[in-house]
């Protein structure tokens, strides 16, 4: 009795939550079949696998896959190992250790959209930004960045980013290591080095696991620092599975093969996240 009761209360709130996901993913999968262009309005057709097709022989999908691999691995090395690097610093007593700590995670909360326009504006843009005078002062002509090396661009203001989350988690498990192992360890001759190496490392190495899963599922969605910084460009030198999702549904109009190329980003996110969980998975009942 009390369990059919708990599952009545459920009810309303799990079926409301299947139909939020149910419906949006129904309608993309009816579009993803359909001739749906917004420049030729009409009636509509039924296409089959056309749309899908014509999305995967697009010249910019091969390129768009190699970009978001790119990306979202260096950025995964950029934050795992400045991430592992400055909490191991920082987890030691020193004046002003709160500020540095609430200075080292900021940027995780600016959006990304804002984080974007910093960087372009007062960064890396080659004629005021703050690289530019450095190279200047340096008796160098400044780098167009984001005209020169657009991806790596991207891949800076996303790894700043995300940076402050990786250090977060890493700096809370870091709270929880056996102090007492580490003066042992000290007492038997063991420097900073072997007590990183051999006693810090893999004591992160649950929080490392967690961090790699939860930023890869996010970074394959990336967008805003695309669309505010290169929009892609030049050519589709920084194009991403998703900007060229966009660039189908809202600069081409094509909604049947932008829906298309969404749920084939959503099968390689599942795809991605089903081996993740099972990484975290393994290393978890280690």
């Amino acid at each position: 009795m009390k369990r059919t009761i708990t599952r009545l209360l459920m009810a309303p709130s799990v079926i409301v939550l299947l139909l939020w996901m149910i419906i949006p993913l129904s309608m993309t999968i009816y579009f993803s079949t359909i001739h749906y262009n917004l420049l030729y309005p009409g009636p509509t057709r039924f296409v089959g696998w056309l749309n899908y097709d014509f999305f995967v022989t697009d010249p910019a999908f091969l390129t768009a896959i190699g970009n978001t691999t790119l990306l979202v691995g260096s950025v995964l090395i950029i934050t795992v190992v400045l991430g592992v690097a400055l909490s191991a610093l920082i987890d030691k007593p020193f004046f002003g250790r709160g500020i540095v700590r609430v200075l080292l995670i900021s940027p995780f909360f600016v959006m990304p959209t804002v984080n974007a326009l910093v960087w372009k504006n007062m960064m890396m843009n080659p004629v005021y930004g703050i690289f530019a005078w450095i190279w200047q002062s340096l008796g160098l002509t400044p780098i167009d960045w984001l005209s020169t090396y657009p991806l790596f661009s991207i891949i800076v203001m996303v790894s700043w980013q995300w940076l402050p989350f990786a250090i977060l988690v890493f700096v809370t498990a870091l709270q929880s290591q056996d102090h007492e192992q580490k003066e042992a360890a000290q007492m038997d001759g063991a420097t900073s080095w072997h007590i990183f190496r051999y006693l810090t490392i893999p004591h992160l190495s649950r929080p490392i696991t967690v961090v790699v899963m939860i930023e890869a599922i996010f970074l394959l969605s990336v967008f805003a620092q695309i669309y505010v910084s290169t929009n892609g460009g030049p050519g589709y030198s920084s194009t991403n599975l998703a900007y060229m999702i966009y660039n189908q549904a809202l600069l081409q109009f094509n909604v049947g093969t932008a829906s298309a190329g969404g749920l084939i980003a959503v099968v390689l996110a599942n795809i991605v996240a089903f081996f993740l969980i099972r990484a975290v998975g393994k290393n978890l009942t280690v």
